[in-house]
């Protein structure tokens, strides 16, 4: 969610804004003819468009390729001695292996074929999602349950590369929407606590059989929401991981934490958008992201599709969680093992104020994600997963006494 220290003064005020039609729109003329909008668009189908003209010529690509490689299969079938049958059964008919359409056979790599949609080279900050097996038996750790926790804006929709991997790999994975987020259909503006804002995390936690943990991972404003949740429930978290995440001591709030390192020139305070449903003279109930702002804020490392995502799937983050101190004990909250993993190429919440919440409130251990802006999931999902893995394999501190004593 990144520096919030200029909350308390807003610059912008979302209004709403009312849509005017103009008549000079009009599609006809007061003679009833068709104005010159219509031929724009005959105009527009005579002359096939730049990019048109780029599908027209991938499509020939493809069909070029695909004739290549069936006269290949023709004549190598003619040498196997499986081409001279043309009267016996149908022999001559050779049926096209449409999975053969990445393959070259060895009579061909002196001339490659042009390449289609499926070969091109794919952006270095979107790798494929290769699954990703650990060499440990999941059902052998304290627990495989992985529940993902959003940040601030975001929603469960953020983690499904880290769901999907994690799923792949073995894991039982959760991502929860919080209240006035993702999916979730509460309004917003209307939510004034942080346990109204935690209460779909709180629920879930709550529902877990008496003996079931689970490994908390938060992100942004997520990790105020985790800590909230491990004060609840400490015997029900195994472990606890702030990915560029708000990890506070009690008696801080969010806003406390990022007016430390506050920046008033930063992309931050330029980007926010604070939502008065209550009327101006109250104080803000939501804020809103400059969507034009977006990418270089939190996406600077993240693939065009991810960015667009997110522009048409975040909402505003609810303001009063935001203010709202923590109270934490360290018999329930300092009881839960707490994990941190770095961003270094992060815009929304820099390195040193991720480095200055870690030396005020150390964690177990600290990693580093080399590279990635505030959005890991979707910058560094390969990276960031195994990390997540190699928490999960942490063994207990009882865990590592026995295995001490076993040794000796």
């Amino acid at each position: 969610m990144g520096n919030l220290c200029c909350c308390l003064s807003p610059k912008k005020e979302k209004k709403k804004l009312s849509k005017r039609f103009s008549n000079s729109t009009s599609h006809h003329s007061q003679s009833g003819g068709i104005i010159s909008s219509s031929s724009n668009r005959w105009n527009r189908i005579r002359n096939p468009s730049k990019r048109e003209k780029i599908e027209d010529a991938h499509i020939q690509e493809r069909a070029i390729a695909a004739a290549i490689l069936f006269k290949q299969q023709q004549q190598q079938q003619q040498q196997n001695g499986g081409g001279g049958g043309g009267g016996g059964g149908g022999g001559g008919a050779i049926p096209f292996d449409r999975s053969t359409s990445l393959r070259h056979s060895a009579s061909s790599r002196k001339q490659p074929l042009p390449r289609s949609s499926s070969t091109r080279a794919r952006s270095s900050t979107d790798p494929l999602l290769q699954p990703y097996h650990p060499d440990v038996n999941v059902d052998d750790l304290e627990t495989n349950h992985f529940v993902l926790v959003h940040g601030g804006g975001f929603g469960a929709w953020c983690w499904y590369k880290t769901m999907t991997l994690l799923t792949e790999a073995g894991f039982k994975v959760d991502a929860i929407d919080l209240t006035g987020a993702g999916v979730n259909s509460f309004v917003t503006d209307s939510v004034t606590s942080l346990s109204q804002y935690v209460n779909p995390l709180t629920n879930f936690i709550e529902k877990l059989e008496d003996n079931e943990k689970v490994i908390l991972v938060a992100h942004d404003f997520g990790g105020a929401c985790i800590s909230y949740v491990m004060e609840l429930f400490p015997l029900k978290v195994a472990k606890a991981i702030f990915i560029a995440a708000a990890m506070l001591t009690s008696g801080q709030s969010t806003l406390d934490m990022f007016s430390q390192q506050a920046d008033p020139e930063g992309l931050m305070p330029q980007a926010q958008i604070f939502i008065y449903a209550n009327g101006n003279d109250h104080a803000p109930t939501a804020i809103e992201l400059n969507k034009s702002l977006l990418k270089d804020l939190l996406f600077n490392q993240s693939p065009t599709k991810d960015v667009a995502l997110a522009s048409v799937s975040m909402r505003p983050i609810p303001f009063a969680p935001v203010l709202e101190k923590l109270s934490l004990t360290d018999k329930n909250h300092g009881s839960v093992r707490k994990f941190y993993i770095e961003t270094t190429e992060d815009n929304a919440m820099p390195l040193s104020l991720q480095q200055s919440m870690i030396s005020a409130n150390p964690p177990e251990q600290v990693y580093r994600l080399k590279g990635a802006d505030h959005s890991p999931f979707f910058s560094k999902p390969q990276a960031l997963h195994k990390l997540l893995v190699e928490i999960s394999r942490v063994p207990q501190f009882s865990q590592l006494v026995h295995d001490h004593l076993v040794k000796a």
